[in-house]
């Protein structure tokens, strides 16, 4: 008899510390939501199909009816987070600072919450192969796109920019999403494009395929803007390789948050970052760079904090 009630207290104890270590059978904690719209980013760029991509998912696991919204980046994202048009955004940590501050392109500060850190931005200065620019300064007098107005783009080629001594009024400037900038590339109406984007960029690899490009090296300029904003900033590489490139390119790297409101319910950030990372295999089928979403890296989202629901699963799911 003892052998028996041991056997089954051993069975009670073992089916306890299975449901105590088994994922929530709730990850929503009864805050699923109906709907929800998340800003992403110009069609041809990896914000637009990560947020369609984490959409379909969404959809399908929960049958959340999602709106995707093409947006002109960071800047316009986290303005539309602010209004109340989007309950998620994708957003650079450069973008969100000035958010938080009130700076740049925001007249006041805006208060947003982080969900996760999941993947780096690196600046672009693209240019035809074949193209005489070797350096930021060779910009001077040339059509160049500095991305869409209220875009990270914006925002980074102007700090650039300054960084390089290179006045923007010594270009021939025009302001075009990456999609835009690509076509007006391709078709010889523009001699360079500025883009912020992961690797790689679906826009520029079919841009490549049709007209070889390279990447103008931004190295010189990322001590400075380290120095002059933080955030985040960080030397970066674009490997070899990359829209058939033929060697590394040395630029500047800057983390992607997604970012929410910090009304938004516990439990819907909770069910929001369970599913980010319970589906990241099957987002990077289609978005390469899902792939470099990782726990250990997605909780360091400064400057802006954690939502707490999104908070408590980081510390549910720790070792």
């Amino acid at each position: 008899m003892r052998r028996i009630v041991a056997a089954v207290s051993s069975l009670l104890v073992a089916g306890a510390l299975l449901a105590a270590c088994a994922p929530d059978s709730d990850p929503w904690e009864g805050r699923q939501p109906e709907r929800l719209t998340i800003a992403t980013g110009g069609t041809s760029g990896i914000y637009h199909g990560y947020g369609q991509a984490f959409a379909s998912q969404l959809a399908d696991e929960y049958g959340i009816e999602v709106e995707v919204l093409s947006t002109g980046g960071s800047v316009d994202n986290l303005q539309l987070l602010a209004d109340g048009t989007a309950d998620l955004a994708f957003s650079a940590a450069d973008a969100v600072a000035d958010a938080v501050d009130g700076e740049g392109g925001f007249a006041e500060p805006v208060e947003v919450r982080a969900l996760a850190r999941v993947y780096d931005d690196f600046a672009h200065l693209v240019v035809p192969a074949d193209s005489e620019v070797e350096e930021i300064a060779d910009l001077r007098g040339l059509r160049v796109s500095v991305g869409a107005p209220r875009s990270g783009t914006s925002l980074i080629a102007g700090r650039v920019l300054e960084a390089a001594d290179v006045p923007i009024a010594d270009l021939r400037v025009a302001e075009l999403g990456i999609t835009e900038s690509i076509d007006a590339l391709e078709d010889g109406r523009l001699d360079a494009v500025f883009w912020s984007g992961g690797l790689r960029t679906p826009g520029i690899v079919g841009l490549a395929e049709e007209l070889p490009v390279r990447l103008i090296p931004l190295v010189d300029v990322v001590d400075e803007l380290r120095a002059e904003y933080g955030h985040g900033y960080r030397h970066g590489v674009v490997p070899e390789g990359v829209y058939g490139m033929t060697e590394d390119v040395e630029t500047l790297a800057v983390p992607n948050v997604l970012v929410v409101s910090p009304d938004m319910p516990e439990g819907v950030a909770h069910g929001l970052v369970q599913t980010l990372f319970d589906t990241r295999s099957e987002i990077s089928v289609l978005v390469p760079s899902a792939a470099l979403l990782d726990r250990s890296r997605a909780i360091y989202t400064e400057p802006a904090e954690l939502q707490a629901g999104a908070l408590r699963y980081y510390q549910d799911v720790k070792p």
